[in-house]
């Protein structure tokens, strides 16, 4: 079932999901392996708390992030990619890889 809040243009949904700064970065950071809601919020400086957690919910309601909560004292929660969320990988790259083939202007020298 597809959510109708979703544009069916794979690039306008891809920017739906992953739109804004945070969305992209939060994605990196779980690329590495699981992480805490605090250590997120380190790895990220800047981001709200608020904003951490919508995009958290947000990539857990369309299936890109999964949360584990474990019954402890404190109770401990983490988020990790899930296969759909890990599929970004090789996104990220390209991105990465397509920026920094990009020329700094201000450095007066060409990739």
């Amino acid at each position: 079932m597809t959510d109708p809040c979703l544009p069916e243009c794979g690039v306008a949904r891809f920017l739906t999901l992953l739109n804004g700064p945070w969305a992209t970065l939060i994605v990196r950071e779980l690329l590495h392996g699981s992480h805490r809601f605090t250590q997120l919020r380190e790895a990220l400086p800047g981001i709200s708390p608020h904003t951490l957690t919508s995009r958290l919910r947000q990539f857990e309601r369309h299936g890109i992030v999964t949360r584990t909560t474990y019954a402890e004292i404190p109770p401990r929660v983490e988020y990790a990619l899930t296969p759909l969320g890990e599929g970004l990988r090789e996104v990220l790259e390209a991105m990465g890889t397509w920026a920094t083939a990009v020329p700094d202007p201000e450095s007066g020298v060409t990739a």
